[in-house]
């Protein structure tokens, strides 16, 4: 699916993604390509009422609908869609469509791998998230116990469709939320464009431009390593920490969104780097300061609380936390292994910050 480019580094766009400004003739190309012998789109009461009428679809089409938020990202919704599947009759040859973001994406598109062993599924993403990480790169999944994306697969999608006209449908923290990924991208693997990114006033860009350029990068870090063994290790850089920090606040019924959780993860994973000699102090005070800019701080929940949730990062081996952690702007390392007294510092850091 991937091109994957030796020697100079020349990024491109995953086989699969296609850009339109127009959902509907798009789909119906794609429809005409892989010939279905049913469709179903998956939607939340969001996607439903802002972003399916850009499908003027007729009142005949067949809908799963389903609630919105990380907290019905579960195997009871799933149970929702397989039985939605099996009620519509469908096949192995069928096809589901997810509109929406991250939660639909990762969670539609694990329906669809695992009904009947897999069918065919596309991914319409309306959020900037899931337009620049989370429709890119086949991992789906859905959290399990109070542990995020504990249960999942790999599984690329048949097709991922980006309309930038979905985000004008977005509240600005939702934007916002996506955007710390676009920096996450910048600062793990390519210096340039996290350059880029601070010559402009948030939210200001050329959306598009940022999409695409986010795409490539995340699309060359996955063409290496498409199982995560490796290299694909790096898109975790504020991840750890972040992740830890998002399910805390998911079970304790607070509100943050996972940009959010992942702009604390970024500036504390970076002072980690920092404090282990991987990136100077002017780089840590230059990318946190930025996104300390654009975010502000939040509050951090106990660490002793966020510790065993952080036993079961995917990429920990045994009982040791492992860590992605900056080389410098542009480049990232992963395997690190750090001790609770610097995270414990980590923690006091973004404390101080506010």
């Amino acid at each position: 699916m991937f091109t994957v480019i030796k020697g100079k580094k020349s990024l491109k766009i995953p086989e699969y993604i296609t850009f339109t400004n127009n959902p509907k003739n798009t789909l119906n190309e794609l429809l005409n390509e892989f010939k279905p012998d049913k469709v179903a789109f998956l939607v939340d009461e969001n996607t439903k009422a802002n972003c399916l009428p850009l499908f003027e679809l007729d009142e005949n089409a067949d809908l799963i609908e389903i609630k919105s938020g990380e907290i019905n990202k579960n195997l009871d919704t799933c149970q929702h869609i397989w039985q939605s599947m099996t009620d519509l009759g469908f096949s192995r040859k069928s096809l589901l469509i997810n509109v929406g973001g991250g939660v639909i994406g990762d969670m539609g598109g694990f329906c669809a791998s695992t009904y009947k062993r897999g069918i065919r599924f596309f991914n319409f993403p309306t959020t900037l998230l899931a337009a620049v990480d989370a429709n890119i790169g086949g991992k789906l999944g859905i959290d399990f116990n109070g542990f995020k994306n504990h249960i999942g697969v790999f599984q690329d999608p048949d097709a991922v469709v980006v309309c930038d006209r979905f985000l004008a449908t977005l509240p600005e923290r939702e934007l916002r939320s996506g955007f710390a990924e676009v920096i996450k991208h910048g600062l793990i693997y390519d210096a340039k464009y996290y350059t880029s990114l601070k010559e402009k006033t948030f939210p200001d860009f050329n959306w598009n431009e940022i999409i695409q350029k986010s795409i490539e990068i995340k699309g060359d870090v996955v063409a290496q390593d498409p199982r995560e063994g490796g290299i694909r290790k790096i898109l975790n850089f504020g991840h750890t920490l972040g992740h830890g920090i998002e399910t805390w606040y998911l079970n304790s019924g607070k509100s943050l969104l996972h940009g959010e959780a992942i702009s604390i993860g970024m500036i504390t994973e970076g002072y980690l780097s920092e404090k282990t000699g991987l990136i100077t102090k002017s780089d840590l005070l230059d990318f946190t300061g930025y996104i300390q800019k654009i975010y502000g701080l939040f509050e951090l929940p106990p660490l002793e609380e966020i510790l065993p949730l952080m036993q079961q990062d995917k990429k920990n081996v045994g009982s040791e936390i492992n860590y992605s952690l900056l080389e410098g702007i542009g480049k990232c390392g992963y395997d690190q292994k750090i001790g609770l007294e610097l995270i414990e510092e980590a923690f006091d850091y973004y404390e101080n910050l506010k």
